[in-house]
């Protein structure tokens, strides 16, 4: 899946004791109904977003991960993750002719 939208925020890179590393950054959708999502970059692809900046517009390819977790006391939740694999900046058409 891809999305296109504005980088608002940039976090910085999270190191898991068990050697997991994540960065997460915030994107805003170009829509008629704009959303504001939540995006992880994992493992060998964190310094995917070294080349961008807030307000940047970008092309994001995207998996959606879930996740099924029984907590201690039993009970169950579920999680869904949007994972990027791929940011680059998105090329604007000339719109001139």
């Amino acid at each position: 899946m891809e999305l296109i939208g504005t980088i608002k925020n940039i976090g910085p890179v999270q190191n898991f004791a068990s050697g997991f590393q994540k960065r997460e950054f915030i994107l805003v959708t170009e829509e008629q109904y704009p959303q504001t999502l939540l995006i992880e970059i994992t493992a060998d692809r964190i310094d995917l977003l070294d080349h961008f900046k807030p307000s940047d517009i970008v092309r994001v390819g995207i998996n959606i991960k879930g996740k099924e977790w029984t907590s201690p006391g039993g009970d169950v939740k579920y999680f869904t993750s949007l994972s990027a694999w791929k940011v680059t900046h998105k090329i604007l058409s000339n719109s001139a002719t």
